[in-house]
This record gives structure tokens, C-alpha cells and sequence, in this order.
């Protein structure tokens, strides 16, 4: 039963971060991944809620295999990250791709430790 909760999150949350990416692009005329970051750092987010809730007893094992590891498995992408830093620094935006690292780790640790916060505040 396990495995199915992880795959139906997945099912969700794949075409969510594909629907995601493709509207924050169509937003930013940048050298920068921002559909990327942004599916990430929100996925960062709902992850940290979810440990909130779940610390505070509010969450169990199912709610974390779907939402925790489908839905924000599928959702974030260090794949796509890693593969669009590489691409900026090889056609020569060496300085995009130190930032695209620096912040999207920032912006997804900071995401993850206010969700938990957060988690913690409501559901404790």
C-alpha cells in the first residue's frame, strides 16, 4: 500500500512541477531557471509544513508518503537544477550559474526551516 501512495503523490505532483515550470518561465524573460526555483523552493516549503505537522503529531505515515515523498518527490527536481546550472556556466553565464546554486540552496533551506516553523506554530 506504501508504494501506492508514493506513486499516486507522484502523479500529482510531476505534472504540477511541469505546469509550474512552464508558467513562471512564460513570466520571466531570463537567462535564469525560475520555473525551476520556483517549483523547488515551494516544494522545499510544503516539506517543512509537513515535518511541522508531522513533529506536532498532526501528520501520519500516509499523509507523508503521499504529500512528503510523492507529491514533493515529483514536485522538486535536483536533476533539472543541477543540469541547468551546468548549461549556464558552459555557454559562459559562469556568474547565473553561481547564483542559480547559491540561491535556490538559500531559497530552499530557508523555505524548508520557515515550513517547519510554521508547521510547528499551527499544529502544536
Amino acid at each position: 500500500m506504501n508504494w501506492l501512495l508514493v506513486v499516486a503523490g507522484g502523479m500529482v505532483g510531476a505534472p504540477l512541477r511541469y505546469l509550474t515550470d512552464r508558467v513562471v518561465q512564460s513570466r520571466h524573460d531570463s537567462v535564469l531557471p525560475w520555473g525551476t526555483f520556483a517549483a523547488n523552493v515551494t516544494g522545499c516549503l510544503l516539506l517543512g509544513l509537513l515535518t511541522g505537522a508531522a513533529v506536532a503529531g498532526a501528520a501520519d505515515s500516509d499523509v507523508l508518503l503521499f504529500l512528503g515523498t510523492g507529491l514533493c518527490g515529483a514536485l522538486t527536481t535536483y536533476s533539472t537544477f543541477s543540469y541547468e546550472t551546468l548549461r549556464l556556466a558552459e555557454t559562459g553565464a559562469r556568474l547565473y550559474a553561481a547564483a542559480n546554486a547559491a540561491g535556490s540552496v538559500a531559497a530552499g533551506l530557508g523555505a524548508a526551516f520557515a515550513g517547519v516553523a510554521v508547521g510547528q506554530a499551527v499544529w502544536g
